[in-house]
């Protein structure tokens, strides 16, 4: 057992929330570290910006702070003190530039995550933050120590506070896989059930189909729910059934239907620029003897949507002109499950906001504070997840030096 550390706080944890909280405090003064369990920091954070990192979107305040659901209330308040605008000029201080896409989301001209973690890996190191790689946090021990596992061996950290940020329960591969609840269930802090949040449906499809549609891309289709509930955006049709962003969207409300009722039925919009009145009037103007192929290529049904339609209703119904406006404006498709949670972009679950002070201190562990994925929520992709991570490291950051003030 080595016992050779000591620093006024310390960080578990090397992503987006992790490094935030190390920056609060060292801007703070105090002499901090990070410990992570990967032999880099940001493994997850990297990731999620190989298709272009989303990192906020521009949307009005109250707006985006919507985006959280039952959450929005609590994450309010860590918004308005690092929220969207905060966060793109943190972006601009890096000499990261961004540009708002057509969505309203917000990404770096680079579109690269690495570029910018290299440029904030380089600040925080100068402004004296100390990273340890390869350290798999083990708790406490009998001391109040932070107890780690490295290169074989158990050591041992002194602190006098201590910031979570050690992710969800999604992408174990590259650092996140939940086994810190039972760390914190041994010293009587409750975790919620870890869910896949963001993530794919199974919905098998029929055999003459489902080689034709695997790795399909549904652009401009809209997507409603049985609440009635509306989204409109790009989606994927895979092996199993579908993913992609509009589906991501809806996941939370798709996954608890699943786990109330068995399943989920969607309903596809394939044209969600026409209304079902203007359809019928285009069906009503065709030309007698057209067949179904070419009234639906006058509609602008093709590609991926014609198959999807085709997958999803019977012939007879195609070609039946009375039957197709609703065909096309609301085509039905029952999900039957949630994909793996390893899977999913993040996950629901984790540390109950209501365990948390609004410093995000833990109410029955003084001096631990929590930040990042592990909280207990369901942040939709489209910036609104990173965005919240960062702000809860900021906000746990500053709280840990708060609270170290208040001890001296």
């Amino acid at each position: 057992m080595k016992t050779d550390l000591n620093y006024e706080a310390v960080i578990i944890g090397g992503g987006p929330a992790g490094l935030m909280a190390a920056e609060q405090l060292a801007a703070a003064g105090r002499r901090v570290a990070v410990f992570e369990q990967k032999p880099s920091v940001g493994r997850k954070f990297l990731r999620a910006g190989i298709g272009g990192l989303n990192i906020t979107h521009s949307e009005r305040h109250d707006i985006f702070c919507s985006r959280y659901a039952n959450s929005a209330t609590a994450i309010a308040p860590w918004l308005t003190a690092f929220g969207p605008d905060e966060l793109v000029q943190w972006c601009h201080s890096l000499g990261i530039e961004t540009f708002v896409g057509s969505s309203g989301r917000v990404f770096p001209t680079q579109m690269k995550a690495a570029p910018l973690l290299r440029r904030w890996l380089q600040r925080l190191r100068t402004s004296g933050v100390i990273v340890h790689t390869r350290h798999r946090w083990l708790g406490w021990d009998t001391n109040g120590d932070v107890l780690f596992e490295h290169a074989g061996d158990n050591r041992t950290v002194q602190t006098k506070a201590t910031i979570l940020a050690v992710g969800g329960a999604s992408w174990a591969a590259l650092g996140s896989d939940g086994s810190w609840a039972e760390i914190l269930s041994t010293l009587g802090i409750a975790c919620e059930p870890f869910k896949p949040s963001n993530c794919g449906f199974n919905s098998p499809w029929p055999t003459a189909f489902a080689d034709a549609l695997a790795g399909q891309a549904l652009k401009n289709i809209g997507l409603q729910l049985t609440s009635g509930k509306y989204h409109r955006g790009d989606a994927l049709a895979s092996h199993y059934g579908v993913e992609g962003s509009l589906i991501y969207a809806a996941s939370r409300d798709i996954r608890d239907t699943i786990a109330q009722q068995g399943n989920c039925t969607i309903y596809w919009d394939l044209l969600p620029d026409t209304s079902h009145t203007e359809l019928r009037a285009s069906l009503a103007r065709r030309r007698r003897g057209d067949s179904a192929s070419t009234l639906l290529r006058k509609l602008g049904i093709k590609g991926s949507k014609l198959t999807l339609l085709k997958a999803l209703t019977r012939k007879a119904d195609m070609q039946n002109p009375d039957a197709l406006p609703s065909l096309l404006k609301k085509l039905p498709q029952q999900l039957n499950s949630c994909r793996p949670i390893d899977e999913a972009i993040s996950t629901a679950g984790g540390i109950p906001l209501r365990a948390l002070n609004d410093r995000l201190m833990l109410n029955d562990l003084p001096g631990v504070f929590c930040a990042g994925e592990m909280l207990d929520w369901d942040a939709p992709t489209g910036g609104y997840l990173l965005t919240a991570c960062f702000a809860s490291g900021l906000i746990a950051g500053r709280g840990a030096h708060d609270f170290l003030c208040n001890r001296t």
